[in-house]
């Protein structure tokens, strides 16, 4: 009986699912945080653009007076 029985072929099935499943998760996962990541970068480079922007008028007033 050399064979390959009806429940380990379940277990197999089961198992690289499994491992499939991990695959695909872990990969969303990582895409997910390089996406919030480049959100996060953009909105800190607009916020330091502002407040450069900010420290300039306030330069250009304190040369005015």
């Amino acid at each position: 009986m050399g064979g390959i029985s009806g429940g380990d072929l379940i277990f197999l099935i089961v198992m690289l699912g499994m491992i499939v499943l991990f695959v695909v998760s872990f990969s969303l996962f990582i895409k997910r945080m390089v996406v919030t990541k480049s959100v996060q970068n953009r909105k800190s480079d607009e916020t330091n653009e502002k407040l450069d922007r900010i420290i300039t008028l306030l330069e250009e007033k304190q040369v005015q007076k």
